[in-house]
Formats: structure tokens, C-alpha cells, sequence
């Protein structure tokens, strides 16, 4: 099966004018998509999404016995070509391979701590992992807000998205998986000792009042370990009084969206 899955990739990519161009055009990491073009390697289930979405196929069919698949190439010319052309994706592939390496000590789990933008006044506490793929740095956030209404069940919402490292700065854009009607993006001070503790910086988002105004909050990224126990930290998500003694103090002031008079942008408060 793996022959045949790598005889079908490199017939596929034999469309194209190089491997490179096929790498950029996915995207995906070079190195890693070579492991796949010899047969040392099978891609994950995501990654082997992406590659028959790219080249027009579906995944059963990457795995058939290769004389089968080139029968099917042949009838089906476009299965070697990518239906949709994706320009942006060269240049978020262009930006995470800038990254590569830069994020190995910051992988791992986080709480997301800022005042919440759906409930004002109130100090929001949220789950981030940090993890790499293929090369590629993602993120899952997860956010726990308490039930509208008592006996109904607590809302979660699922954020998916992409990290970069560029020029001293921790760049995160997200979106809402389970719902679609929401992008974020957070900008991190990165740390330049041996272990991450906390990270500080901005978030903008949008409320969730009907209005749905565009908003930006100071944020603290504390670092919790590469492994956890999810549950018990999924029960420490949630909303919070400010006055809490279940927020460090010191996380409380860097959190603070107060402006100084002299002021003329709002800025991260650096640690």
C-alpha cells in the first residue's frame, strides 16, 4: 500500500513542472513531502486530506494498486491537476518555514487569560495547545463560557488556526471552527529565557453582543506543560470576578485595559 500510495503521488505530481512548485502550491513542507514521494513515510490523516483535495482525487483512490490508479488518471485528466488555484497559501507556507524551529520551546499548553469581550468586566480563562505537523506550527483554542440560563448546559467554542514567528514577534490567527462567524488574531512578545513562563500581548476579536463590535484586549498566555490533564484544566476555563483570587495578581494588572493619559496607541504591556 505504501508503494502504491507513493508510485500515485509521484505520478500526480509529474503534472506539474516540479516538486517544488507542487510543495508551494499545496503548501507543504519539501523535506517531508519527499518522505512520501519514496515511500518512507505515509502523511497523517490531515495532511492527506489536503494532498487529494490539491490534486482532485480521493483518498481511497491514492491507495489503489498504481496500474489501477493511472487507468483512472488517464480517463480523469484534471485528477492531476488542482481544481482550485489557492495563491495565499504559497505565502503562509513561505511564512512558517521563517518559523522553523524558532517554536520548539513555546510547544504545549496554555491558559489564555484577558478580560472577556462577551461578558465586560469579567476575566475570561481559556485552554490553548501549541503543536507542530509536518513542519508546520497550529493551534486549538478552547473557550468555556457558563450557561445563559440556569439548567442549561455549559457553551464551548473551538478555535482552529495557525502560529508564526516573525521578527520577534509570536503572530496567531484563528477562527471559529464550529460555528464560522468569527477570526481572531493575538500578537505575543515571545520570551528570550531558556523556559516560557508567561507570554503577554494583544488580541482583536469581535463581541458577541448582537452589534458584534471589533474589539482588542491585553492578553497573558501562561505556560502549563507540553502534556496536562485536560480535564482538570478544562475545569479551570471559564469566566471570573476580577476580584478572584483564583487570578494571579500579577496576571490581573498585566491584563488591565486601562490607558495612561499620556498614551496615544494601546499597547501590550511587556513582561
Amino acid at each position: 500500500m505504501r508503494e502504491d500510495f507513493a508510485q500515485n503521488l509521484r505520478l500526480l505530481s509529474s503534472y506539474y513542472k516540479s516538486i517544488a512548485e507542487v510543495c508551494r502550491k499545496i503548501p507543504i513542507n519539501r523535506s517531508q513531502f519527499n518522505k512520501y514521494l519514496s515511500g518512507s513515510s505515509l502523511p497523517s490523516k490531515y495532511i492527506l486530506r489536503n494532498l487529494c483535495d490539491f490534486f482532485g482525487v480521493e483518498e481511497y483512490e491514492i491507495f489503489l494498486p498504481h496500474s489501477q490508479f493511472a487507468q483512472i488518471v488517464q480517463v480523469r485528466p484534471s485528477a492531476g491537476k488542482s481544481a482550485v488555484e489557492r495563491p495565499f497559501v504559497s505565502h503562509i507556507n513561505k511564512l512558517q518555514e521563517q518559523a522553523e524551529g524558532r517554536f520548539d520551546k513555546y510547544l504545549g499548553y496554555y491558559f489564555e487569560i484577558y478580560y472577556s469581550m462577551a461578558a465586560p468586566g469579567n476575566i475570561l480563562r481559556n485552554l490553548v495547545q501549541i503543536r507542530q505537523e509536518d513542519g508546520q506550527v497550529y493551534y486549538q483554542r478552547i473557550e468555556r463560557m457558563p450557561p445563559e440560563n440556569p439548567g442549561e448546559k455549559i457553551i464551548h467554542s473551538k478555535y482552529q488556526g495557525a502560529a508564526f514567528y516573525l521578527s520577534d514577534r509570536i503572530f496567531m490567527v484563528d477562527y471559529e471552527s464550529l460555528t464560522g462567524n468569527e477570526v481572531t488574531q493575538t500578537i505575543l512578545y515571545p520570551t528570550f529565557k531558556s523556559r516560557v513562563n508567561r507570554l503577554s500581548g494583544l488580541k482583536l476579536g469581535v463581541s458577541a453582543s448582537d452589534r458584534r463590535e471589533p474589539a482588542c484586549v491585553r492578553v497573558i498566555y501562561e505556560y502549563l506543560g507540553e502534556r496536562v490533564d485536560l480535564r482538570k484544566a478544562l475545569r479551570l476555563c471559564g469566566l471570573y470576578s476580577p476580584d478572584t483570587p483564583g487570578i494571579d495578581a500579577r496576571v490581573k494588572r498585566r491584563i488591565d485595559n486601562r490607558v495612561q493619559p499620556q498614551q496615544d496607541l494601546f499597547l501590550a504591556v511587556a513582561l
